[in-house]
């Protein structure tokens, strides 16, 4: 299986300090007022989504990081966008905090829940499809994480060797991660793309931006 569309394969690149990506990210969000700013960290499977995510919220007050693999738990692979739009980001949009237990997280006894503070100033969703087309009225701003997919499969491979995953978890993940991409384009919607190749040294990223969104 390869990909099949117009996804973008490289730069040319700039690297920027991360404080520069969150200050366009917000910029593209435009103003927001009485609720979070809901950015989207998409990309593929073993981009570095949950790395970049992680990145932009650390040591940053009022930021918060939902990750789609929590809501999506036992559920679907990608059939989860109404659950994270109603148990998630309309709450949290109406400025409420969010306490959101799937309901696979009930029927297979999974402690805790999806949280979101009261007070969360930005609120990054990240996961593959985060910024689909069907929570682009949900989403402020959206990253996509561009990763060849040449090393999309030596990380996934890397994960099936650590044990973190196995071979039919991930043919079976590629075989639905392949044509929803290819339909829905989210990468066509992101204010930025940022390289997945670049590693999370230091306090820089390595982006290609495009227009913020009218």
């Amino acid at each position: 299986m390869r990909p099949d569309d117009d996804e973008p394969r490289s730069g040319p690149w700039r690297a920027v300090p991360l404080e520069e990506l969150r200050a366009h990210l917000l910029a593209a969000a435009g103003p927001v007022t009485g609720r979070p700013v809901v950015l989207a960290v998409d990309g593929r499977s073993a981009g570095g989504k949950s790395t970049l995510a992680r990145r932009l919220a650390q040591d940053r007050p009022g930021w918060c990081v939902v990750h789609t693999d929590d809501v999506a738990w036992w559920h679907s692979f990608f059939d989860w966008d109404d659950l994270l739009a109603t148990g998630v980001l309309a709450p949290a949009r109406r400025g409420e905090a969010v306490a959101y237990r799937p309901p696979a997280w009930d029927e297979r006894g999974r402690e805790g829940a999806v949280r979101v503070p009261a007070g969360t100033r930005v609120l990054v969703v990240e996961g593959v499809g985060s910024s689909r087309r069907a929570l682009a009225p949900l989403v402020d701003a959206a990253a996509w994480v561009s990763t060849p997919f040449e090393e999309v499969l030596r990380r996934e491979a890397a994960r099936a060797a650590a044990g973190r995953s196995t071979p039919r978890l991930q043919r079976d993940w590629m075989a639905a991660e392949l044509p929803f991409l290819a339909a829905d384009r989210p990468w066509t919607r992101a204010a930025v793309l940022v390289d997945g190749t670049a590693g999370a040294a230091g306090d820089e990223v390595r982006v290609l931006t495009a227009p913020a969104p009218a």
